[in-house]
């Protein structure tokens, strides 16, 4: 396990980084087509002044704008942030990018409504990041994440990538809610958490909503 886990996060880092360029490609072969439906589960859940982390090519950012809502990026790749303000600028919209790390937020504090992250790595549930993150929320704003989803799918391909998600990883066991030890976790950094399982095509996503409570 461990040595899977290496080579997945080997495999996501040249994905982020040197092969920033295959990263639509991968994303759409591995998830049969899914995930930019995937990533925009979060959306509903999204209001007031944004900050996404990682933002990747900056999907959700254009959906966000085209919203008319006031939207900021944080990503630490210099190739994604290059992707992210090309179909950003190509559409008309200001890229509100930055780069830096979660841990080390480059924002003053109570300053956004909401914070979403799609799909990251286990960073977002660093104590320091979400300290930080708390840092920069007004008081009873909300941390989004959608962490996973599972293929539902009965189709010989999608068992496949179902099973391939379930071994790597990605999609432990069935789909369901928020794990006790990340609950935890966000508990003790001072967030009220629920979760929602979203059917989608083939699919289902799972969101984490988590609402920061007043700092003492």
């Amino acid at each position: 396990m461990r040595l899977i886990l290496f080579v997945l996060r080997s495999i996501f880092y040249l994905l982020y980084h040197q092969f920033a360029w295959t990263y639509d490609f991968v994303a759409a072969a591995v998830s049969l087509g899914r995930w930019n439906d995937w990533v925009h589960g979060a959306l509903p859940y999204l209001d007031g002044r944004i900050l996404e982390i990682g933002y990747g090519p900056g999907y959700l950012q254009l959906s966000l704008h085209e919203k008319g809502l006031s939207v900021f990026g944080l990503d630490e790749s210099r190739q994604m942030a290059r992707q992210a303000s090309r179909h950003l600028h190509k559409k008309g919209f200001p890229s509100n990018l930055s780069r830096g790390y979660a841990q080390h937020l480059p924002f003053p504090k109570n300053v956004f409504d909401t914070v979403v992250a799609t799909f990251p790595s286990e960073y977002i549930f660093d104590p320091q990041t979400l300290r930080e993150i708390r840092r920069v929320l007004v008081t009873g704003g909300k941390l989004v994440v959608v962490p996973m989803a599972w293929i539902t799918g009965r189709r010989p391909l999608e068992r496949l990538a179902a099973w391939l998600f379930r071994v790597t990883g990605e999609a432990p066991g069935r789909p369901g809610t928020i794990s006790t030890a990340m609950r935890n976790r966000l508990a003790r950094a001072g967030f009220e958490v629920r979760s929602e399982l979203i059917s989608m095509r083939g699919s289902q996503v799972l969101v984490v909503i988590a609402t920061s409570s007043p700092i003492l």
